[in-house]
């Protein structure tokens, strides 16, 4: 989901149909990280404390670490997804804090992917959000969490993203 939801806004935004590939390839590893994070962080039915929270938020680090080092430009390409898919438009997101155009065109189209995808299943912590929910969420981040000509476009095609969304969903 995650691949063809981000091939999608990437089309949408202007990329060549070498670069929507490639991105639909690498969008699914930018969590890759994750296996670092032990269970009881990772799977914690509440809210993570602060010292629980940045453990967890070392899941970008370690995820660009184990995939930065190949020659594989799609592997190199998911390290960058990896590290830079929390940080925010506005520079108050993490690892590193980058702002704007600073961060990758495709970690900010991930990063709006991810939300719009993590918010709609349930996990151990929260139910599901509906799609209403989930759209609004993501029209008030614009400017801050999201770059603002990326939710323009996400929210002009949102029937498309809910199609694409609807098809490859989970099924209990």
């Amino acid at each position: 989901r995650v691949g063809e939801l981000s091939r999608l806004l990437a089309e949408l935004s202007g990329h060549d149909e070498r670069e929507c590939s490639l991105l639909r390839q690498t969008a699914p590893m930018h969590d890759l990280g994750k296996i670092g994070i032990p269970d009881h962080i990772l799977h914690k039915p509440g809210a993570l404390s602060g010292d629980e929270w940045t453990v967890m938020q070392t899941h970008t680090t370690i995820g660009q670490h184990l995939l930065h080092t190949s020659r594989r430009p799609a592997l190199q390409t998911a390290a960058i997804i990896a590290g830079q898919h929390h940080e925010w438009w506005n520079g108050e997101g993490y690892p590193k804090r980058m702002k704007g155009e600073e961060i990758h065109p495709f970690g900010r189209i991930v990063a709006l992917i991810d939300v719009f995808d993590a918010l709609s299943h349930p996990r151990s912590y929260k139910q599901a959000w509906d799609i209403e929910r989930i759209v609004a969420h993501i029209l008030a981040g614009r400017g801050t969490q999201f770059e603002p000509r990326l939710v323009d476009i996400f929210h002009a095609n949102v029937d498309q993203f809910i199609e694409l969304w609807c098809r490859y969903r989970d099924f209990p």
